[in-house]
């Protein structure tokens, strides 16, 4: 059996995008770990450590290796669909 990847979204409850990236995921039934980075230092820092210019760059969702920075709906259902 594969194991899926994990899909992690960085964001913070407050932004709007964040809430839709949070809709999107339950809608299709995907698990997925949601990261407040302005609740979490450590979730913040894990964000900061994906991007070179280290900046709280959010929504940003992680499938596995696969970094997507505010994706639409198109390209996030195109990395979906591979995983599944």
């Amino acid at each position: 059996m594969n194991t899926l990847p994990i899909i992690k979204l960085y964001g913070a409850q407050r932004c709007h995008k964040t809430q839709y990236y949070q809709t999107f995921l339950k809608t299709r039934n995907l698990d997925y770990a949601f990261l407040d980075v302005e609740k979490s230092e450590l979730f913040a820092n894990e964000l900061r450590n994906l991007y070179e210019n280290k900046k709280l760059n959010f929504p940003t969702i992680t499938i596995g290796k696969k970094k997507l920075r505010n994706p639409t709906d198109k390209e996030l259902n195109k990395w979906i669909n591979q995983i599944k």
